[in-house]
């Protein structure tokens, strides 16, 4: 399975925030996207909101060896 990851400065926010979220799961990825989304932009977790980061999620490149 690929990593995946998420890019704050993707989403379109007041504060520009510079955060990207790495994880080996999409499930870990999308819950630890929506935990910062939610306490730090102020945003609220509903089933839309989800699906619009689950959306935003992008395969990470492969690092190198």
């Amino acid at each position: 399975m690929a990593r995946k990851y998420i890019d704050c400065r993707e989403y379109p926010s007041e504060m520009n925030c510079s955060i990207a979220i790495y994880a080996d799961s999409e499930d870990e990825l999308l819950e630890a996207a929506v935990q910062h989304a939610v306490s730090v932009h102020g945003h609220e977790d509903t089933p839309e909101f989800r699906e619009t980061l689950r959306r935003m999620l992008k395969d990470a490149p492969r690092a190198a060896a």
